[in-house]
Order: C-alpha cells, then structure tokens, then sequence
C-alpha cells in the first residue's frame, strides 16, 4: 500500500515503514505528524482526488531535524575582474518515518 502526499509544495509518494525527507517542519524530533493532504491511496483499490482524498491520512513519526550536505554558488560576469560572488548554502530538513496510511 502506499499514498501521495503533498508537502513543503512537493508531492512524494510513500509507504509504510519508509523513511522520507522533506522540508523542515516545526516539530521536535519524536513527535506524531498527520497528513491530511492526500492526492492518492493505492492498495487493493486505487483512490484518486480531486484534490484530496476524503478522509485520508498519513501519520508519521519525526527521527531528527537536520541539515543537508554543503552546496557551493558561485557567481560571476564574464569579463568583467571584480564581479565573482562564491556562497555555501546548506538546506534544512526533516527527516520522518511512515508509521500507517489510513483511508
């Protein structure tokens, strides 16, 4: 069984037991979190919705927060000596298990 939940502006399909990485939620780490954003519930039967499935949920529970690997942005205009910019930037997340998907 898995479903397609919406998150973070980002549709990630999961299943029990699994876990995902999304965008950093305010929770502490332990935590239960629902999901009431449910596109799609597959099983012994497909339910899709439009948007939402009625009465869908995903509850997973929150193993850490935490911070991505280190990207380098390097910036500059060709030709031109004094125009190069190097930024780092490291992406917040949260990473959860899948506990159940209920329908």
């Amino acid at each position: 069984m898995y479903a397609i939940i919406e998150t973070g502006g980002k549709q990630l399909k999961v299943e029990e037991g699994q876990s995902i990485f999304i965008e950093k939620l305010p929770v502490e780490a332990g935590d239960e979190i629902v999901f009431e954003q449910v596109l799609l519930v597959s099983g012994r039967s497909t339910k899709v919705g439009s948007p939402y499935v009625k009465g869908a949920t995903v509850v997973a529970k929150v193993e850490k927060q935490g911070k991505e690997k280190k990207i380098t942005i390097f910036k500059y205009k060709a030709k031109k000596g004094s125009t190069r910019r190097k930024q780092g930037h490291r992406q917040p997340y949260t990473k959860l298990i899948v506990e159940s998907i209920n329908v």
